[in-house]
């Protein structure tokens, strides 16, 4: 899938246009949820994901991405969500989002999950929300 967002950006899950190098840069040096993530964990888990690019039209560089683990049937989790510095504030992270959810749903796919401490206000333009029920939610986390 390819999808022109702008007249200056276009989307794409073609494995084949991810910059790795770059993706890992931008998460293991710039984000707080995958801080010193290695090279290979990141190369790993893009390998077993479905991945969306933003682009630059005119020069084809990479300027934002998405990972998302799922089955592609009937659950999602949207995750390393970035876009790069000099690319935001023009509404990448909200039409990243979209297309994530514009992709998943028409499939079948009925929940999408994500864990967000900053970005709130960029998911709900795209319809996501707290969970109605959190207490149902549990996790397993192995240190």
């Amino acid at each position: 899938m390819t999808e022109t967002i702008t007249q200056d950006y276009d989307i794409s899950t073609d494995p084949a246009r991810l910059d790795p190098a770059r993706i890992h840069h931008w998460l293991s040096t710039d984000t707080y949820w995958a801080l010193g993530r290695s090279r290979a964990t990141q190369d790993a888990a893009i390998a077993a994901s479905l991945n969306f690019g933003v682009y630059e039209r005119g020069s084809g560089n990479q300027v934002g991405y998405a990972r998302v683990v799922t089955d592609h049937v009937t659950f999602a989790w949207l995750c390393d969500v970035y876009v790069d510095p000099a690319a935001r504030g023009r509404g990448l992270g909200v039409r990243l989002a979209e297309a994530v959810r514009d992709h998943l749903v028409p499939a079948g796919v009925r929940r999408i999950l994500l864990s967000t401490g900053d970005a709130h206000g960029v998911y709900g333009k795209v319809g996501f929300h707290g969970l109605e029920q959190p207490g149902n939610w549990m996790a397993l986390i192995n240190r």
